[in-house]
């Protein structure tokens, strides 16, 4: 394949599914710099390997790229846990119209579940994170994370269970005085 038709089916292919790589990676990670980094890796190595992709799934090929470049990259770095995040969703001008109550609730929700999905382990934030914000099928998952659909479905509902635990657990929290 000419290097010219090579990046120009590359860009057509795989660039459309950049912030589901993104996304993926976020969350696996927990930091938005490493997973810039680790995106950024990936597509990388997808366009070292892109001979290798003989058509079919475009975005679960590629998030299959990501997610191994995120446990190569999670195995040598184990980052420490982040602090504070600026979430753009919250602090943008669409949310301006918002009265302040609103986007006070807002925050606090969003916080909060991102706090409960962060707390759940990696295998069960992925899963997690690929179907439910993502929206892939069960067999895409599948594919991505290279395990049996059974396993996508039982995994699924233990992270469900999991998460709304958490969630349990920090809504009934007593406030420290």
């Amino acid at each position: 394949m000419g290097e010219e038709i090579k990046f120009g089916s590359f860009e057509q292919v795989v660039l459309p599914h950049l912030d589901s790589a993104y996304n993926l990676a976020r969350w696996l990670t927990r930091n938005d710099q490493d997973a810039e980094d680790v995106v950024q890796e990936a597509y990388l190595r997808a366009l070292r390997f892109f001979d290798g992709f003989h058509g079919g799934d475009a975005r679960a090929w590629l998030l299959a790229i990501v997610r191994n470049t995120c446990y190569t990259w999670l195995q040598k770095n184990r980052p420490q846990e982040p602090t504070m995040v600026f979430d753009e969703e919250i602090h943008s001008e669409e949310g301006s119209s918002l009265s302040p109550e609103t986007l006070l609730l807002q925050s606090a929700d969003s916080q909060l579940l991102r706090q409960a999905l962060e707390e759940l382990p990696l295998k069960f934030r992925e899963v997690l994170v690929l179907r439910e914000l993502e929206g892939l099928s069960y067999k895409e998952i599948a594919d991505v994370a290279d395990m049996p659909i059974g396993t996508v479905m039982s995994s699924l509902a233990r992270a469900r269970a999991r998460l709304r635990q958490c969630l349990t657990n920090c809504l009934t929290k007593e406030p420290q005085r």
